[in-house]
């Protein structure tokens, strides 16, 4: 906090997250209202180890209070004339529903992501670096890089930056950095100066 307290229900993800199917960079965190027991469990709710799919959130991806990840097993049933889950009570006959899951694929929230306040991220969605999702979003599309979003369903509302400094953005992949390099580049970072950040890179 601005007083130097810690908030204590913030937490980095990689060190609470020990989920088969969930893969999380360095220095992502989540920050509830209130502490967590299972941070897994409460950011994606339907994503059991076994499942086909996995979440995967990338470094320095920031996420706020009441965010949900709606993976892909959280679907049911849709090709026939019941969307009632059936199979899920025999798990050896669900081959079908499994390959159903399977191909929506993977959830994936690239570096350096914001996600606002009780923002939802649906099945197989595939959110670019540097993007903000505003709260209350339902991101049903994939979202470009650095591109800023909002509503139901969530639409581009505007670029961060240019088609060119996005692409050098991307080349730069600050993210990736050792973290010296990364606070070195700070004023750079901050100031959206993607010349002088250029200019940090190891």
């Amino acid at each position: 906090m601005p007083d130097g307290t810690p908030h204590e229900p913030t937490v980095f993800l990689q060190a609470v997250i020990d989920h088969p199917n969930i893969e999380v960079g360095r220095y992502a965190y989540y920050s509830p209202l209130v502490p967590t027991p299972d941070a897994a469990a409460e950011l994606a709710p339907y994503l059991y180890p076994g499942c086909p799919e996995r979440l995967v959130i990338g470094a320095f991806a920031q996420i706020a209070h009441g965010v949900r990840f709606i993976t892909a097993s959280a679907n049911h049933p849709m090709g026939g004339i019941t969307t009632y889950p059936f199979r899920i009570f025999d798990m050896e006959t669900a081959g079908k529903y499994l390959d159903e899951n399977a191909a929506i694929g993977d959830t994936v929230i690239g570096p350096d992501v914001w996600l606002g306040f009780n923002a939802m991220v649906m099945p197989g969605v595939r959110i670019g670096a540097g993007a903000i999702v505003a709260a209350g979003s339902v991101v049903a599309q994939d979202v470009p890089p650095f591109a800023i979003v909002a509503g139901n369903p969530a639409r581009v509302v505007r670029s961060r930056f240019s088609p060119d400094e996005i692409a050098r953005l991307l080349d730069l992949g600050w993210w990736d950095w050792p973290v010296e390099a990364i606070q070195r580049a700070l004023p750079a970072l901050e100031a959206g100066d993607v010349a002088a950040l250029a200019e940090h890179a190891p």
